[in-house]
C-alpha cells in the first residue's frame, strides 16, 4: 500500500508540471499569434534563407528571437493535440475518488458458513457419514515417567527378548552358573610397566562383531564379568534394563538376553566377588536386587519406596554388607546376613546428594562420597543416624561432581570427573586430615544433555591409569596416567558414538564403552 500511494504522488507532480507547462505554452501561443498574423501579412517573400522571414516586418526582433517564437508556436499546437489537460483533469478526478489506504490491516470477518481447516473425523468424534460417536470416558493414562513400582519381593528371570523356554535361553543360564566354577580374580598387586602395558593395549580391535545394541535407550551403568575363558557384558539401562551379552555366541544377536528387573534408570551394576554367577543391580526406583542364574530369579536384596538409590559397593568382601547412596543425600548399611531381609540402618550425612558411593579396597572401613560439588570420605565406624560428619572433604571442584573412585588395588589415589571438564587426581596414601590434590587433567566433560555424563575409572589391574570417554572426533576412548600424560586412545571405524560408561576387565585386555543408544562397542585382542 506504500508502495502504491508514492506511485500516485509521483503521478501527481508529473500532471501539476504538465499543467504549467501548458499554461507558459498557452500565453506563449497568444503572444505568438499576434506576431504570426504579423508574419502572414508581411510581403517580404525571401524565405529560402530564414525560415522566420515572415517575421522581418518587426524589425525590433533578432532572426534568433524569431525563429524561436516560431518554435514555440509549433509546440504549443503539438500539446494542444494531446489534450494533456483534459486527460490531467480526469486523474485528479480518479486520485480524488479514491480513498487513502488504512495504516493497519484489517482482518476479514470469517464467516459463519465458510469451511474451516480439515480436521480428523477421529478428533471430531464423527463416524465417516458424519454422525456423531458416543461419549466415552477418558481412561487413566500412564506416561513413561510414571513407570509403576514392581512388586517386591522375587521376580522371575525371564527375557524379554526371547522365549523362557528357549533351548539358547537354558543353555544361557547354564553358562552364567558355570561362570562361577572357573572364574578366579587376579589378586596380584604387581603392575606392568607403562611400556608393555602401552604394546598390549596397542594390540587391542574392535569389529563388527563386537560392537552390538543391548539395551533400548542409555546405559548408565555397565560391568564386565571376571571369567577368564568367555567374555560376557552386562549393562544397566536408563529404562531399568538389565542386558546380558556372551560375546561368545555366534550370530551375536544370540548371544544377547534383555530383562526387566527394574522400572527406573539402572545406575550401579556389580558382579558379586564371592559368586560371579551372581549380578547385583541398583534402581532409582528404590530397589537393589541380586540375579541368580542358577535359580533364574531377581531376588530383592533391599527396598525403599520412599527414596530413590543412586550407588552402592560392598563394604565386607564377601558382598554381606553393603553401603547404598541415596539420591537425597543419605546413606544405608545394608547386612544381607539377616535370614529372609535385609537389616538396614540409615544414615544422614553432610551432602545434600549423593551420586557415588565407593569403598577403599584396602581398609574397607572407608568409603569416599561424590556429592554435588563436595567429595567426602567417610569411617563407617563412626556412622551416626544423624549429624555424621566426614573425616575428609575435598572442596577444589567448582561444578557439579560425577563420581570418585578410589584406585582399584591400593587404594593410594582418588580420581574424580567434574562438569569444570577437569579430571582430578588426589593423593589417598594416607587417609588423615587432607588428601592433597596431585594432577589436573583438562578434559572435556560436557556431554550435554542427552548423552549419559562421563565417570573415569581405574582399570583393575593398572591401578596408575584411568579409563574416559572423549567428545573429540574421531570418537574415542582415553586412557592416561595417573601424572596426567596421554597414554592410549581407542578408536576406530567401528567406534562412532561418544561411550559415556566404560570398563576394562580384571584380568584381561578387553575394554567395553557403552553409548547413550544402548550399544556396547568391545576392544580386545
Amino acid at each position: 500500500m506504500e508502495t502504491t500511494s508514492k506511485a500516485e504522488s509521483t503521478l501527481q507532480k508529473s500532471l501539476d508540471v504538465h499543467t504549467e507547462s501548458n499554461k507558459l505554452l498557452h500565453q506563449s501561443t497568444s503572444d505568438t499569434g499576434i506576431l504570426s498574423v504579423d508574419m502572414e501579412s508581411s510581403q517580404d517573400g525571401d524565405s529560402d534563407e530564414d525560415t522566420t522571414s515572415g517575421l522581418d516586418g518587426f524589425s525590433g526582433l533578432s532572426p534568433y528571437e524569431r525563429k524561436r517564437l516560431k518554435n514555440i508556436s509549433e509546440n504549443a499546437d503539438f500539446f494542444a493535440s494531446l489534450q494533456l489537460s483534459e486527460s490531467a483533469a480526469r486523474l485528479r478526478e480518479m486520485i480524488k475518488k479514491r480513498q487513502p489506504p488504512e495504516s493497519k490491516r484489517k482482518k476479514p470477518k470469517k464467516r459463519e458458513s465458510e469451511t474451516g481447516c480439515r480436521r480428523s473425523m477421529r478428533l471430531l468424534k464423527v463416524d465417516p457419514s458424519g454422525v456423531s460417536l458416543p461419549v466415552t470416558v477418558a481412561q487413566p493414562t500412564f506416561t513413561a515417567d510414571e513407570n509403576p513400582l514392581l512388586p517386591p519381593g522375587p521376580l522371575e528371570m525371564t527375557p524379554e527378548n526371547r522365549d523362557d523356554n528357549n533351548e539358547l535361553f537354558k543353555e544361557f543360564l547354564q553358562t552364567w552358573t558355570e561362570m562361577s566354577k572357573t572364574s578366579r580374580m587376579n589378586t596380584e598387586d604387581k603392575l606392568s610397566s607403562i611400556k608393555s602395558y602401552k604394546v598390549n593395549l596397542s594390540g587391542m580391535a574392535i569389529s563388527e562383531d563386537t560392537v552390538c545394541k543391548v539395551t533400548r535407550g542409555p546405559i548408565c551403568s555397565m560391568a564386565l564379568h571376571p571369567s577368564e575363558t568367555r567374555t560376557l557384558v552386562a549393562a544397566g539401562a536408563k529404562s531399568g534394563q538389565v542386558g546380558l551379552w556372551d560375546l561368545t555366541q555366534q550370530p551375536k544377536e544370540d548371544g544377547v538376553y534383555i530383562f526387566y528387573p527394574h522400572s527406573e534408570p539402572v545406575s550401579c551394576l556389580y558382579f558379586s566377588p564371592t559368586n560371579p554367577a551372581n549380578i547385583l543391580s541398583l534402581s532409582y526406583d528404590g530397589t537393589l536386587r541380586c540375579g541368580d542364574f542358577s535359580r533364574a530369579i531377581f531376588e530383592e536384596v533391599y527396598r525403599n519406596e520412599r527414596s530413590s538409590f543412586s550407588s552402592f559397593d560392598f563394604l565386607a568382601e564377601d558382598a554381606s554388607t553393603l553401603i547404598v547412596g541415596h539420591w537425597d543425600g543419605s546413606m544405608s548399611l545394608v547386612d544381607r546376613r539377616t535370614p529372609g531381609t535385609s537389616y538396614e540402618k540409615l544414615i544422614h550425612s553432610a551432602l545434600n546428594k549423593i551420586r557415588t558411593v565407593h569403598v577403599h579396597p584396602v581398609y574397607r572401613q572407608y568409603f569416599i562420597t561424590a556429592g554435588l560439588r563436595d567429595v567426602h570420605v567417610y569411617d563407617a565406624r563412626y556412622l551416626k543416624p544423624r549429624g555424621s560428619q566426614p573425616l575428609i572433604s575435598l572442596t577444589e571442584h567448582t561444578k557439579s561432581i560425577a563420581s570418585a573412585y578410589f584406585s582399584p588395588i591400593t587404594g593410594n589415589r582418588v580420581v574424580t570427573t567434574c562438569a569444570d571438564c577437569k579430571l582430578r587426581i588426589f593423593d589417598s596414601s594416607c587417609i588423615s586430615s587432607q588428601i592433597p590434590l596431585l594432577t589436573t587433567i583438562r578434559h572435556n566433560t560436557f556431554t550435554g544433555r542427552w548423552l549419559t555424563r562421563f565417570q573415569a575409572v581405574w582399570d583393575p589391574k593398572q591401578e596408575d591409569c584411568i579409563i574416559v570417554g572423549s567428545m573429540d572426533y574421531p570418537r574415542r576412548v582415553e586412557i592416561f596416567h595417573e601424572t596426567g600424560k596421554w597414554v592410549h586412545s581407542f578408536h576406530a571405524e567401528y567406534l562412532a558414538s561418544v561411550c559415556s560408561i566404560n570398563a576394562m576387565h580384571p584380568n584381561r585386555y578387553i575394554l567395553a564403552g557403552a553409548n547413550s543408544s544402548g550399544k556396547i562397542h568391545v576392544f580386545m585382542n
